[in-house]
């Protein structure tokens, strides 16, 4: 199974279009993830534990053959809502990224197609220690205009990108 997690809760998010678009390519059983998460609060964990969002969250990443992340670029990092669930995911015992195929693509409203959210994604990502591919890089700028109505890529150029990374994905898990 191929999970998914894109970096935005907007319900037309081309992050998660994105993604979607990925687990098309890749085939087979996909999952999106729900990264509507409590804020991280060290109280809030004392008091009450890890919420069971979280270990849902973490079980499918264990679970999982591949994953792949889409996050949008805000203020020039990734988006809060994925970093925090980075955070909340470094506070389990499990170690669900260790080892794990993992894909990063971003986009963006910008030029640039959100090149240092991705970075700042795989900044964050790397301590975990996933099998994180280094390219090809999908970078979808103005990502907005980048969908037909069934939500797939219009640009031969991003359509290239995008198999080529799912292309190395599969390679990836094939290697065990």
């Amino acid at each position: 199974m191929l999970l998914g997690i894109s970096g935005a809760l907007r319900a037309g998010s081309t992050n998660t279009k994105l993604v979607r678009e990925a687990a098309r390519v890749y085939g087979g059983p996909f999952m999106l993830a729900d990264l509507n998460l409590p804020l991280y609060d060290g109280d809030l964990e004392t008091s009450q534990g890890v919420p069971a969002t979280v270990h849902r969250l973490v079980d499918q990443i264990a679970d999982a053959e591949a994953v792949v992340i889409s996050t949008p670029e805000y203020n020039q990092s990734l988006s809060g809502v994925l970093k925090n669930a980075l955070d909340w995911i470094s506070r389990v015992e499990a170690k669900p990224w260790k080892g794990k195929p993992v894909a990063i693509m971003a986009a963006a409203a910008g030029r640039a197609g959100g090149a240092r959210g991705l970075y700042a994604l795989r900044l964050a990502i790397s301590p975990f220690g996933p099998r994180l591919l280094t390219g090809p890089e999908v970078l979808l700028a103005n990502s907005s205009k980048q969908f037909d109505e069934n939500g797939h890529l219009i640009e031969d150029s991003y359509r290239k990108s995008l198999a080529g990374v799912i292309e190395a994905l599969k390679a990836e898990v094939a290697r065990g």
